[in-house]
């Protein structure tokens, strides 16, 4: 008869003396549920299977840090999530800086005429409060990354980052509605 190991006991006897069995034994174990995490999480079979395989790389790669403090499926399950949403946080990120160049060349590549341009961001910009303007003036005119601005505002970087956001919505929105 064949005794099987828990997660951690398996992990200590063959980590370092077998590794394969001790990845092969873990991987059957747990690629059921990886699987269905990553698919709820992504919504997409393909993706799902990517990152189930891309997890367990990184786990087994990493898997001489698993301290016990928790069992080992809850350390494999955080993995999976922090992973997944790592994902998604990039491919919106993706998404969102190609959405946002389609829609600034939609109205840069018009036949306006430039000083048309240049007066609807005056006036967007004198529309807003002087904190948001400025922040765009010295992102766009001066040129200062993300940390010079929020070290001369004494503001996290974070913020920094969801302020320029608003106001760049804000005079896209003042452009759409001026435009219309």
């Amino acid at each position: 008869m064949k005794v099987q190991l828990n997660d951690e006991e398996l992990i200590r006897q063959h980590l370092k003396t077998n590794p394969n069995v001790c990845f092969e034994a873990l991987y059957n174990r747990y690629v059921g549920k990886v699987y269905k995490r990553c698919l709820s999480l992504t919504k997409d079979v393909e993706k799902a299977e990517d990152f189930t395989h891309d997890i367990f790389i990184r786990a087994f790669a990493r898997l001489d840090r698993f301290q016990e403090r928790s069992t080992f499926s809850t350390w494999l399950y955080s993995i999976s999530f922090n992973y997944c949403m790592d994902q998604i946080k990039v491919s919106n990120r993706l998404l969102m800086t190609t959405l946002e160049d389609n829609v600034i060349n939609q109205y840069t590549d018009s036949n306006e005429p430039d000083e048309e341009r240049v007066q609807y961001l005056t006036r967007a910009l004198e529309s807003m409060t002087p904190q948001e303007s400025t922040l765009l003036r010295m992102k766009y005119q001066q040129g200062l990354d993300i940390q010079q601005i929020a070290n001369q505002f004494n503001l996290k970087e974070s913020a920094v980052k969801m302020r320029l956001k608003r106001s760049r919505d804000k005079v896209r929105q003042f452009y759409i509605a001026a435009a219309n």
